[in-house]
């Protein structure tokens, strides 16, 4: 039985630029309208909760990971820590399988977990890039999950597509 296993987490370095400079804009205005900080209760206590936002959000970023597995049941996919468990497409409920380049604003509105924001693109769980493994529902709905081993993904899809996905009648 051959397995495909990945797990993306958000690395782009431009997102922690975002978080910094959000952070500055959050410190910078308390430390210049406060004279004296060590004295100022209301900024230090706004540096203190500024801080602790910026640093929520970087431990919230840092815990989001998509987790990939194909093998003989099907694609497995989870988005932590939006989904609790890990759910299952098995073989018999896909038309078509496939690794495709997409593009995540135009089709997706962006990365993440975006649901039907755009119709015809259906759910997609993408961490960066724009290889993604395309799924096509027999019930017609699509759903997309991004991938970083795109040429590894294409082999396992090769190997399991050509056996257990029938043809519709």
């Amino acid at each position: 039985m051959k397995i495909f296993i990945e797990k993306q987490k958000f690395s782009q370095w431009w997102l922690y630029v975002i978080i910094g400079a959000s952070l500055l804009f959050m410190i910078i205005p308390i430390l210049i309208n406060s004279d004296d900080i060590s004295t100022d209760i209301a900024a230090k206590t706004s540096l203190i909760i500024s801080i602790l936002l910026i640093a929520g959000a970087v431990l919230f970023i840092r815990m989001m990971t998509l987790h990939t597995r194909i093998d003989d049941k099907g694609i497995h996919y989870r988005f932590t820590p939006f989904q609790g468990k890990q759910y299952l497409i098995v073989w018999n409920d896909i038309s078509k399988v496939y690794v495709r380049k997409y593009n995540a604003i135009t089709e997706y509105g962006g990365w993440g977990f975006r649901g039907y924001i755009f119709k015809s693109g259906g759910k997609a769980f993408n961490v960066m890039g724009n290889k993604g493994i395309q799924i096509v529902l027999k019930n017609g709905k699509k759903m997309l999950i991004g991938t970083q081993k795109e040429v590894e993904a294409e082999r396992i899809l090769n190997v399991y597509k050509s056996k257990i996905i029938k043809p519709i009648v």
